[in-house]
């Protein structure tokens, strides 16, 4: 079964992860990742974004210069209309209370609810493990994407290179049912 929703991490899942992005002209969209999003869409699956940006919560840049960011790899993606149906910019640093800080499954929460998402037809995707924690915190599907193999990864949760392996592999999933 293709998912019915997908939540994504932003830098090192969708675009080039930059330490502490504060400049639009360095947004980069991973290979792959725009066709993936317009495939995934063109399949009836809402799209939902969850970042953290410390960089926000450590006064390096403010709320701003993540949403000018966020802006410019929504032009590049060209999705069409709405795109993502949600977007969470978690900006607390490791050393705050986490609210929407991921591991916390909150904002997956509040979506599933607000939109009556099924769980088993949900998915948290991204590319470290503080990601995969959010999807099993949430009780969703998780995927970890990254070319590096981890071997400490838990049972159940999909390992992939990148966004469009994950992809074909959710394709072949599904056409094997």
């Amino acid at each position: 079964m293709l998912p019915k929703a997908l939540f994504l991490d932003r830098d090192g899942t969708l675009i080039v992860d930059r330490h502490y992005l504060a400049d639009p002209a360095g947004v980069e969209l991973l290979a792959g990742v725009r066709d993936t999003l317009h495939r995934l869409l063109a399949d009836g699956c809402r799209l939902f974004l969850l970042t953290n940006q410390s960089g926000v919560g450590r006064g390096l840049f403010p709320l701003e210069t993540v949403e000018r960011c966020n802006q410019r790899m929504f032009e590049l993606l060209d999705l069409p209309v709405p795109g993502f149906t949600g977007i969470c910019i978690a900006p607390e640093t490791p050393e705050m209370p986490a609210v929407y800080r991921k591991p916390s499954p909150r904002f997956i929460h509040e979506m599933t609810a607000r939109y009556s998402l099924d769980p088993a037809a949900t998915w948290m995707v991204g590319d470290r493990m503080n990601d995969v924690q959010t999807g099993l915190n949430a009780g969703v599907r998780t995927a970890l994407v990254s070319e590096e193999m981890m071997t400490a990864v838990p049972t159940g949760v999909w390992q992939c290179r990148d966004l469009p392996e994950f992809y074909a592999r959710l394709r072949l999933v599904a056409d094997q049912a």
